[in-house]
């Protein structure tokens, strides 16, 4: 992996991490398009530099970050979910992510959800992110567990789960980011460990990839989460579908032309 290259992904990760539009689609093309996908090493830069997207969320929202216990044991919670069905099969969800059909079905699907999201919950926006409850987390945390299925996207499924609980948009969408700390430090801590365990390591070149990584993807998902939140409030989750279609869509064209595309 070149310079130029990593850049490129993380670019790619800022601006799709946060976004219901999933990452995982958007890394597939990307990668594959530069001809790295199948290097054991880009499996782990694309997973590592979500550290620097995470950092994005605590920085843009420090405030929320230094309130009371509660705020944390309200992620734990939404975060359990995903952690126990992650443990327990784990080898049917690596079974997924190499299936390119299927993350072209998950983004085709969930982008037809995303065109009637606005329609469907108009009426009951009516909780700040400060009013989630227990109870409430757990339910976005068992939203989350859907995004195991590559393609569905992260972000998507955990704004649905918070829309569900009659949070409005935002505060669906704020709740989401932070339920994406634990949920992607744990990720990554994981994929380290992996990474490692398969007798991998990383030289001074890797290392520095992992750091011009990490600083791009913090800078891009920053801008990504205000021009994010800007734009839901004003015009709601239609455009993303729509744009959910066309990359689905653009992902069986190239299958099915014979475009090799490895995932990630």
């Amino acid at each position: 992996m070149s310079i130029i290259q990593a850049i490129i992904l993380a670019v790619i990760e800022g601006i799709t991490e946060f976004l219901p539009v999933s990452s995982t689609g958007h890394m597939i093309i990307g990668s594959s398009a530069m001809g790295i996908a199948e290097q054991e090493f880009t499996k782990f830069f694309t997973v590592a530099i979500q550290f620097g997207a995470i950092l994005s969320v605590v920085v843009l929202y420090r405030k929320r970050f230094v309130q009371s216990w509660n705020f944390y044991l309200k992620l734990l919670v939404g975060f359990l979910p995903a952690a126990v069905l992650g443990k327990l099969f784990g080898d049917q969800i690596d079974a997924l992510l190499e299936n390119v059909l299927v993350v072209a079905v998950s983004l085709l699907a969930g982008g037809v959800i995303l065109l009637f999201v606005d329609r469907w919950f108009r009426k009951t926006e009516t909780r700040g992110e400060s009013d989630v409850t227990f109870p409430a987390a757990f339910k976005i945390g068992i939203f989350q567990t859907i995004a195991m299925i590559p393609g569905v996207s992260r972000s998507a499924a955990t704004i649905i789960g918070g829309l569900t609980q009659k949070l409005t948009r935002q505060a669906a969408a704020e709740f989401s980011f932070f339920l994406a700390v634990p949920t992607m430090l744990a990720a990554t801590l994981y994929k380290l460990h992996q990474f490692y365990q398969n007798g991998n390591g990383l030289g001074a070149h890797e290392i520095g990839l992992l750091a011009i990584g990490n600083l791009v993807a913090f800078v891009v998902a920053m801008l990504a989460i205000k021009s994010f939140i800007a734009y839901l409030s004003r015009h709601g989750f239609r455009m993303f579908g729509v744009y959910r279609i066309v990359i689905g869509l653009v992902i069986l064209l190239l299958h099915f032309f014979g475009v090799e595309l490895q995932i990630l």
